[in-house]
């Protein structure tokens, strides 16, 4: 009965999406308010009946009920109750359950505390919403149904994919579709706005809060992924520009733009045309990853569903969603007149160049991810684009992005002096350029003279960043006391840009270290035998047999010194999930300041003439890995300082009235 009310949920949140999507744009197009307050309770009456079909499908996984057929493709009674849980969303049908949730849940939002919305706006938004609601849900009940029953039901389930079964996937993809699905409510606020004819500071300050959580989303759910293909894959990197991979980066780099542009809405009433096409295609960017995900055209482990009828209804959607906005944009962007004039030496030239750089290096990113695809599909043959690609062609186009925050972030807007800035920048640039010479004068080829720049541009945004708040709270200019009370006075959307642009400097570090100078070592290896890596010794100690909820296995132990005193133990594992019939590697971890220690257990080797076995091992030591993940965490954390800003809880501005009544929606575009 469980599967039934889930289903009839869904049907009646598809029924509430259409009078949603329609009915309050009617009403504001018409000026009638009655139809502009459906918009409200639609949004909370969707939200309610795709819970019940959620909490129906999570209560379906947790009770093993084989009666239905996603949980016995995806499930098992001897399987963890986590990753019963995530199970939910670790297939297709069930992640797009999770998508709709995620999505109802921001309608919802927008709902309850868009009260200082103007009612038009607010109504357009959520009916926006409400049109995508029912596009997903018609896509779930019509081609990817969670809760079609099996008559009669197996008595054991199939399992969840074992690579799958693992703490970081259990979160990985709740914080992705947050970012996803986030950025659709920056969308309709942009779709909204050029239908009304109005885009304001007012309308900026509305949106970017929305923008800055789901980025700040998107990146602990990247951050997530990254993590665990290190420690589950077991081939020691943490990024290797897998297609799927690439499908989360490119709207998280157009909605670092978008976060940026909005920013110059607000402050200077400029960028208007160019934050609103920023918003269209950061969700656009979104919809495209989850087409490439779900249309089979892509082979991954991260890839969902194979089934090409699924593939043409995303693709279709994508068609009508972004060549609709676009054609929306094209006719009522000619009228956005530009706000205040600005220099090209000032914060806003800094955040334009910081823009067009980001969405070039998303658009090359997108090219080097269709390409393959498109050659293949007009007959020119199968081909890869790897990292040699992508090194290549985006690497050079950051280092700018990399080197303009900290100067961007002291220049004065409307008109700067970039020269005043460097000279308050001295500290920073000189002990920037001591790390490119320090680092430099080891160098022993090409690749550690590359790394050198890596390392002083790590450095610039760390010490810049430092000392950009150190400016604004006059550190060393007067008194410690007085120091600390303008710190607490000091905007936190200014103290939470600060973090995020040192934080990304901590990634620039891990990253440039990580990549330079890793060392591997892979050898034959029998109890006793040694291995040496980066001055330290493992002593392979053997391997003994495991037995797991619902696998089995062996265990390898390596005992790791260093200048002959011992400093900890790996146990990397080789698991075999009967259920699925496949097998998966554990990665033996240990994470100092300086780097990761990590070891891989191969394939076995019986040695015939003295008896016993011997097992490949792969030993990595990947220098200052951690700093990338703990980067990414802080420049979330610095997001989300910012969002607790008082701004953001004020509401925005109001806008002052045109003296011309008629012309009052002309003057604000």
């Amino acid at each position: 009965m469980t599967a039934e009310i889930g289903h009839f949920s869904l049907i009646l949140a598809l029924v509430l999406s259409i009078f949603q999507g329609t009915i309050p744009l009617a009403g504001a197009a018409l000026n009638r308010n009655q139809w502009v307050a459906v918009a409200r309770p639609a949004a909370r009456g969707q939200f309610l009946f795709v819970t019940i079909a959620f909490l129906s499908l999570i209560y379906a996984f947790l009770t093993s009920d084989f009666s239905v057929a996603n949980v016995a493709q995806n499930s098992h009674t001897l399987k963890p109750i986590l990753y019963k849980f995530a199970g939910v969303w670790g297939n297709h049908e069930g992640s797009m359950v999770l998508w709709v949730f995620i999505l109802a849940l921001f309608g919802l939002a927008v709902a309850e505390f868009g009260n200082g919305l103007p009612p038009t706006l607010h109504a357009r938004v959520l009916a926006i919403q409400g049109l995508i609601g029912f596009a997903f849900l018609a896509f779930i009940l019509f081609t990817s149904n969670p809760f079609l029953r099996l008559d009669p039901p197996p008595m054991e389930g199939n399992g969840l994919n074992p690579v799958l079964q693992d703490p970081g996937l259990a979160f990985h993809p709740p914080f992705l579709y947050l970012g996803y699905v986030g950025f659709s409510i920056a969308f309709s606020f942009a779709v909204a706005a050029l239908i009304e004819g109005r885009v304001d500071p007012a309308w900026a300050r509305w949106v970017r809060p929305w923008t800055l959580a789901a980025w700040c989303a998107l990146t602990v759910g990247i951050a997530l992924g990254s993590w665990w293909a290190y420690y589950e894959l077991g081939w020691g990197g943490w990024w290797f520009w897998d297609p799927v991979e690439n499908a989360s980066f490119i709207p998280w780099l157009v909605g670092t733009a978008l976060l940026h542009s909005s920013i110059v809405v607000e402050k200077r009433d400029a960028l208007k045309s160019w934050t609103i096409l920023l918003a269209i295609l950061t969700f656009s960017m979104s919809l495209l990853g989850t087409f490439l995900v779900r249309s089979g055209i892509l082979t991954s482990v991260h890839t969902f569903a194979s089934d090409p009828e699924r593939g043409v209804f995303i693709l279709g959607l994508l068609v009508f969603v972004v060549g609709g906005s676009l054609t929306l944009y094209a006719i009522r962007a000619p009228m956005l007149k530009g706000g205040g004039l600005f220099a090209p030496i000032s914060r806003e030239g800094a955040l334009v160049l910081n823009n067009l750089l980001l969405t070039t290096g998303a658009a090359v990113v997108l090219l080097g991810t269709l390409y393959p695809l498109i050659l293949d599909a007009v007959g020119g043959g199968k081909i890869s684009v790897g990292p040699p690609f992508f090194n290549a062609t985006f690497v050079p186009l950051m280092v700018p992005v990399m080197l303009a925050p900290v100067v961007g972030a002291m220049l004065h807007w409307k008109r700067g002096d970039i020269g005043s800035v460097l000279g308050r920048l001295k500290i920073a640039l000189s002990i920037a350029l001591i790390g490119i010479v320090a680092t430099g004068y080891f160098a022993e080829n090409i690749k550690d003279l590359l790394a050198a720049g890596g390392i002083g541009i790590g450095v610039w945004l760390i010490f810049g960043s430092t000392v950009e708040i150190s400016e604004r709270i006059s550190l060393f200019r007067g008194t410690f006391s007085n120091s600390l009370r303008r710190f607490a006075r000091l905007p936190r959307s200014q103290l939470g840009m600060a973090i995020a642009h040192g934080a990304l400097g901590i990634m620039v570090l891990g990253i440039t270290a990580s990549s330079a100078w890793r060392v591997e070592n892979i050898q034959l290896m029998a109890p006793g035998d040694i291995a040496s890596v980066s001055g330290y010794s493992l002593k392979f100690d053997g391997t003994k047999k495991i037995i797991g909820p619902n696998y089995q296995g062996e265990r390898g132990t390596f005992i790791i010194t260093k200048d002959g005193k011992k400093i900890g133990t790996l146990n990397p594992e080789k698991r075999r999930y009967p259920s699925a019939n496949s097998e998966t590697t554990e990665a033996g971890i240990l994470t100092t300041i300086s780097g990761d220690l990590y070891a891989v257990l191969g394939d076995e080797r019986k040695n015939s003439a003295q008896g016993g076995s011997s097992w490949t091992a792969r030993i990595y030591f990947n220098p200052l890995v951690a700093w990338i993940w703990i980067g990414a965490i802080l420049m979330a954390a610095g997001g989300i300082i910012s969002l607790t800003d008082r701004r953001h809880r004020i509401g925005p501005p109001k806008t002052a009235r045109s003296p011309n009544k008629n012309n009052n929606k002309i003057s604000s575009i």
